[in-house]
This record gives C-alpha cells, structure tokens and sequence, in this order.
C-alpha cells in the first residue's frame, strides 16, 4: 500500500462527510475549502484558479465525486512529496471532517476523542482497498488482540463471536463506526481501566501507523566525553533515533540502518551490564539495556529494522498485511475449491445412487440368467467328469508302467555294481596292453556316439511329451464344447484318444530304446574302466622296472656270479641317461596315463628289447 492509497482512504471519509445527501456530489464551495486544506496540511502550494478552471462548466449545480477525482490526483496528490508534511496532520482534517457527522458516542463511551482518532486510523490502515472501506473479523480479530496483547489480558472471544454474527458485519464486513461502536460498548475491556485502555491504544498506534518497531529507555555511550547517558530510543524501519526522554520532544540524534550495519552483544564492563554494540559504516555505538530480555528483544528489533531496509521497505506491518491478504485469499481459494468438491462429490453420489438402482435391475435380470446358466453347467460338468475319469485311468496306467521302468533300472544299477567288482580281478591281466589301449580308443567313440544317440532319444522324447500334452489339452478343451456338437464331439474324441494311444505306445519305444542305449554305454564305461586300469598297471610295472641305481649304491662282485655279466652305468652310458630322463617326467607320465602313457611304456619296452638300456 503506497502513500496515494493511504491518503486517500482519509480523503475519502472527508469527501463523503461533506456528501450530506449520499448522492455522490457535493457543492464547489465545500470542494474548495476541502482543497485549499488539504494543500496546507500537505505542505503544497494552492491554485484556486486550477479548481475554478476545472470545474467552469458546472458552476450552478453540485460537482460529482468522478468530476473531483481528476483535479485531486492532477493538482494535489501528484505533488505530495514523502517527507514533507506530516500524515497525522492530514488524519486529524479528515477525521474532524467525518466525526463531526457519522461519530456520535452516547454518555456511556469509554473511548475519549483522542482514542477513537487513533482507532480510526488503525482501521484504515488495516482495511481493504476497497469502497466503501471495511474491515474483514480477521483483521479486526487481529487487531483486538495487539491492543489485548497490549494491556497483558486476553481477548474475551465470546463477546467477539457476538459482534462478528450479526448479520449486517457477516454480509459486507465492519465499517469503522460499528467498530468504534463495538469498542465503545466496552463489553472487550470490561474491568479495566481507561488509562490502560488508552495506553495499549497509542502503543498499538504508534507500532502499526507510525512504524514504530520497539521504543525504550537505553543507556547510550557518548562519542566525545565517553559518558553514559540514559536516553529513549524510537527504532522504525532503516532508522534509530533517541531523546532526551520519552515525550520526544528533544532529538538529540539518528541513526540510519541499512545492509552495512551489525550489532553484537558485548561483555559487561565499566559497572554496565546487558551491553551490545551497533555498528555503522562510519561509527560504533555501545548501548546498555535494563536486563538480558530487553537486550535480546532490541538486537532482534534491530536485525529487523536492517533487513526492512535492505529489501526497501519502509513498513513491517504493511508488509505482514499483505501476508495475511494472501493467505486469506489461499484460504477463500481452498473453501471455493473444498466447497466445489463437495459439490461434485454430491453429483457422484445422485449419479451412484442411480447406478445402484440399475445395477439393483441387472442383478435381478443376472440371477435368471445365472439360474440357465447353473443348469447348462451342470450337463457340461457331468460330462467333463465322466472324460477326466476316462483320462484318470489312462494316466494311472502310465504311472504303473513307469515304476516298472524304474524297478528296472534299479535292478541294472545293481548289476553294475556286480560289474564294478569284477573289475577288480581283471588286474592281472598284463600282456594285452596294446589290445586295452586301442579298445580304449574305440570306446570312446563309442561313448560319444552313444550319448549322441542318447541326446536325440531324449529330445525326441521329450517331444512326444510334448504333442501327449498338446492332445490332452485339445481334448479338454473339445469337452468344453456344447450339446449341440456332442455328437462330433464324440468322434472327435475317439480319433484322439486312438492317437493318444499311439503316441503312448511311440513313448514306449523310445524309452525302450533309451534302454538298450544306456545298456550300451554302460558296456562302453566298462571297457573303458578296464582299458584304463590296464593301462594304470602297465605304467606302475615299467616305473617299477625303470627304478635306476642311485649313485651311492654298491653292489658286491664275485667271480663266477650270475650277474657278472651285467655292467655299472656311467654318466656317459646312454641307457643311463634314459633312465634319469624317466625319473624327471615319472610325476607327468603317472598324471598323463591317457595321452603320453602309452607312447613311453611302448617305447620303453623297445629300448629294453634292442639292448640300448640295462636293467638294474
């Protein structure tokens, strides 16, 4: 809210006082002398030849309030300049203008005049910016309480609750004479004491019309002599300024708050106590409270007052009613749209009624159909079980032949143990190495053709399977058909139930071809197991026999010994170094039986058979 809007609101009050007949004019003289007023309490030069030349063509008859609002914003309000006149001087014109005519207190007023200018002014501070101007319960609310708040009683909200009722107050708001009116009753400050009532008033006037932020006795250190002073100190937004004592009719200085400036508590000193210090760009100022909550509360004043004047504004409490306008407004916002919603859920629940009701009619047309339906179910059921006991005893003759089949496998499980210990005796069997080794080869191509058989056995089962599956859903599904194709149902269902036999009998001989083919792979895993221990007792008989003299080893010679005719290797004897090499590769050719095992064992045996290498 800018100053325009301030001082018109108070012009307004003027302006419909001197409209005695409500018609929305009034005459040229009184418009005058309205005029030539309000330029000397705004501090600006007045041209009565302006108002003359403005209005020449209505000189006769009243001039209209759209007619006076042109010359008021031209020739005066356009040269207000903030600063230059005092605000209060312009509230008191208007307020005597329009007290004298709408303000009439009865015998019983508590509020003297002075009170009731204030109050008027609080009200038009706190009102809407609308015509004719009022004042919405929560601002008035609000109000109360600060005046409340400041005598230290609550607000007695029963009495409160009676005013805001009446209908005249909820249908357009209060105007500023039924709130003097509620205040001059004094059903809100019932037991308390004028002089009380009339402090809280100007204490509240002066925080919300005049700005004032906090206001004090401090203790005040000079710049010069250094001294302690007790002065009273007025904080407003961007500004501190003291006095020699609390009527403020001596100003001995200001201090102007912005961006730059800080204050910060101090230690005590110098006999003074709760002291801070503010600080400027250019100066310092040490400054001593009563008690550490009056400390607190002025440093928090005072944080404010320089935010306020760095963000550029000039009032807290006009910035706080724009805040509590929005969120009246979000409030409004969120009935509107509560009460909108409510709106539509009522809708949804006449069209959900209705719905209900045809659903109540559907029903009613369900269960008939439901009860034909029963009774068609219950013939596709019967026959549906008569199928699924025919299916039953097929599959419980599957389940039969296949505990067959694994009795079956046990007993040949068993017989492969038998086997197993055999394998055993056949141990002494060393001249038919070479023959082991090449059954061995044979029969691991055998094995793998043999698992490949296997593998495509199985896949080839396994699709059997899967077409069985695929013949037992279609005939379930061909159960599901109506009476009506019973009789193609019935072929139908015999020309699948002869393949299902077939496919039956097919699994039958896939599984007895599974059969032989695992008899013949494990005949191949026996003859493999047999190549391979030939194999393992040829390597630990040529380790055996390839075991060479150790250095360190003497053996006695006699004439006419048997061995006599054997001789000692040397390093140099190539049998010798044949024997070493075997000793370094022993650990490889046991780990390798299947690969370089026969290679070094045939090898061997020829070395000893040509003579190139001597027995030990």
């Amino acid at each position: 809210m800018d100053l325009r809007s301030e001082l018109l609101k108070s012009i307004w009050y003027a302006f419909t006082a001197l409209d005695v007949e409500k018609s929305g004019k009034v005459s040229k003289s009184q418009l005058k002398v309205l005029s030539h007023n309000l330029c000397t309490v705004l501090s600006i030069p007045h041209d009565p030849v302006a108002l003359e030349e403005h209005f020449r063509d209505d000189d006769d008859g009243p001039v209209s309030s759209q007619g006076y609002m042109p010359y008021l914003n031209k020739y005066i309000l356009d040269k207000v300049q903030e600063g230059s006149f005092v605000k209060e001087n312009v509230d008191e014109l208007c307020w005597t203008l329009t007290a004298k005519k709408n303000y009439r207190p009865n015998g019983s007023s508590i509020l003297p005049p002075k009170d009731a200018f204030r109050l008027w002014c609080l009200f038009n501070f706190l009102s809407e910016d609308k015509y004719p101007l009022v004042m919405v319960p929560d601002e008035v609310e609000y109000l109360l309480k600060k005046v409340c708040m400041a005598m230290s009683v609550e607000l007695n909200c029963v009495e409160m609750e009676d005013f805001i009722s009446q209908e005249s107050v909820q249908q357009s708001g209060f105007t500023v004479w039924v709130f003097l009116e509620m205040m001059n009753s004094g059903k809100l400050t019932r037991g308390i004491d004028k002089e009380v009532v009339s402090m809280a008033i100007e204490e509240v006037y002066r925080e919300i019309v005049g700005d004032v932020l906090k206001e004090g006795y401090l203790w005040k250190r000079g710049q010069l002599r250094r001294n302690w002073m007790e002065r009273w100190f007025t904080l407003k937004p961007s500004m501190l300024a003291y006095f020699t004592s609390e009527d403020r009719k001596e100003r001995k200085g200001s201090i102007t708050l912005d961006g730059n400036c800080c204050v910060e508590t101090l230690p005590d000193k110098d006999g003074k106590r709760c002291m801070f210090c503010l600080k400027t760009a250019s100066k310092s100022y040490e400054m001593s409270a009563s008690d550490t909550k009056q400390r607190q509360e002025w440093t928090a004043a005072m944080q404010t007052a320089m935010r306020l004047g760095a963000e550029g504004k000039s009032s807290l409490h006009k910035d706080l009613k724009m805040k509590r306008r929005e969120q009246r407004e979000q409030r409004e916002r969120r009935r509107a749209a509560k009460e909108e919603e409510l709106q539509r859920l009522r809708a949804l629940q006449e069209e959900k009624e209705r719905k209900l009701a045809e659903l109540e009619l559907l029903r009613e047309a369900q269960k008939q159909a439901q009860a034909l339906l029963e009774q068609d179910e219950l013939r596709r059921r019967q026959q549906h079980e008569q199928m699924q006991q025919a299916l039953e005893v097929q599959l419980r003759e599957a389940e039969q032949a296949r505990a067959s089949m694994q009795a079956e496998m046990a007993l040949k499980e068993a017989e492969a143990e038998r086997q197993k210990k055999r394998i055993g005796e056949l141990e002494e069997m060393q001249k038919q190495l070479e023959e082991a080794l090449h059954q061995e080869i044979k029969a691991r191509q055998d094995e793998e053709a043999f698992r490949f058989d296997q593998a495509s056995l199985l896949a080839e089962e396994e699709e059997k399977m899967k077409a069985l599956m695929a013949l037992q859903e279609e005939q379930e599904e061909y159960i599901l058909k109506t009476q009506r194709e019973k009789q193609e149902l019935k072929q139908e269902m015999e020309s699948k139930t002869r393949a299902l036999d077939e496919a039956q009998r097919q699994l039958e001989e896939v599984r007895a071809n599974r059969h032989r083919v695992d008899q013949d792979v494990v005949a191949a895993q026996r003859k493999l197991r047999q190549a391979s221990t030939n194999v393992k007792h040829w390597n630990v008989q040529m380790n055996r026999l390839m075991h060479p003299i150790g250095p360190g080893e003497k053996r006695p010679s006699a004439v006419g010994s048997p061995f006599s005719s054997f001789r000692i290797p040397t390093q140099r004897d190539p049998g010798l170094r044949l024997r070493q090499r075997s000793d370094e590769h022993d650990d490889e050719s046991k780990e390798n039986v299947d690969s370089s095992g026969v290679g070094d064992t045939e090898r061997r045996l020829s070395q000893a058979s040509n003579g190139d290498m001597e027995i030990p």
